[in-house]
């Protein structure tokens, strides 16, 4: 029996049943989270708005990390449970202020929802020189998830979500030239190659973190409409790809297909929460279930978001899951023990 998800062999529907059209209030129901201690990173905006307030409203109490306080501040008025806390995964020196201050109160941390990402951007780059989408989508996490091992591990029954995409399917992760640094920069493939690091990092440390009874998990959300995750995309790119008319107007039967916020948000809180994934993890999953290897038999259309689903093959891959491992530590000057 498989013990892990490596080349995907846990990676198949285990009939949870929900499905594309489940909501968050439909995956959360008859589930208590009292005294549950959540972080949920970009909560307060889409779908991290929408995922704060299904796990507060059952309960949790749910630090929200912000790098726009105000703006956090105005859309997390009026809901109970919620702690609002500063981080920008652009500095990591803010990382590292977030997590020794929850750290230092001593809780144990039960959900750890690695939600915040950018898209459509274009080149950009840290002090570093690490480029954005990278730093954003992934590095952050990383450098986030092992400073707060330690409360993880105190939970004894902890979660870790990384927020995927379909966009992982845009490009497996460039490992001899990841910040783009001897090569073009195209927007979309550093944002493809951020989130398949983000399964193969999911990938990895739920097999080393599982005997300390931490699971981890990526997440598709799914094509979602009413999120501002494509503010910075040039029109042209929409036109392109078949989703708006010519004069940049979304198709209304593109609309209509699309999912809704809680929509979007039901496969995270399933992640989070369901009792089938208690002996699971390391799993790519989507419509609140886990999803199907794509082993190119699957007709995408990006104009019919019922097709794009699915999970690539290279990013369930253990070498490169163990690789990127260590390349992450190495560009971030961290150790990351699992002990």
């Amino acid at each position: 029996m498989k013990t892990n998800n490596y080349q995907g062999a846990l990676q198949k529907p285990i009939n949870s049943g929900f499905n594309a059209k489940s909501t968050s209030a439909d995956v959360i129901k008859g589930i208590d989270l009292t005294g549950k201690i959540a972080i949920v990173t970009g909560g307060h905006t889409g779908i991290g708005l929408e995922t704060t307030k299904t796990l507060a409203n059952a309960g949790a109490t749910v630090i929200v990390a912000a790098r726009d306080i105000t703006k956090a501040q105005k859309n997390l008025d009026g809901i109970a449970n919620v702690e609002l806390e500063t981080l920008d995964f652009m500095n990591p020196d803010s990382i590292d202020s977030f997590t020794a201050k929850f750290l230092s109160s001593g809780r144990p941390l039960h959900l750890l929802i690695n939600n915040a990402g950018i898209m459509w951007v274009p080149l950009r780059r840290d002090n570093r020189g690490y480029e954005s989408q990278l730093v954003t989508n992934y590095l952050g996490q990383f450098q986030l998830t092992a400073k707060l091992w330690p409360a993880l591990k105190q939970a004894n029954g902890a979660r870790v979500l990384n927020i995927s995409s379909y966009g992982h399917q845009m490009a497996p992760f460039n490992f001899d030239d990841p910040n783009f640094l001897h090569r073009d920069y195209h927007t979309l493939q550093g944002y493809g190659q951020s989130k398949t690091a983000c399964n193969l990092f999911a990938l990895e440390l739920d097999n080393r973190a599982k005997v300390f009874n931490v699971r981890a998990y990526s997440v598709h959300p799914g094509s979602v409409l009413g999120t501002d995750l494509g503010r910075e995309e040039p029109i042209e790119l929409f036109k392109q790809i078949g989703t708006h008319d010519e004069n940049g107007n979304l198709k209304p039967e593109v609309a209509a297909l699309l999912k809704t916020v809680p929509q979007g948000a039901a496969t995270t809180i399933w992640c989070a929460t369901s009792p089938l994934l208690n002996t699971i993890g390391g799993v790519y999953c989507e419509d609140a279930d886990i999803a199907k290897l794509d082993l190119g038999n699957i007709e995408h259309k990006f104009d019919e978001p019922k097709t794009i689903y699915g999970v690539q093959p290279y990013s369930l891959d253990q070498d490169n899951a163990k690789r990127l491992w260590d390349l992450s530590e190495r560009l971030l000057g961290i150790s990351f023990d699992v002990i």
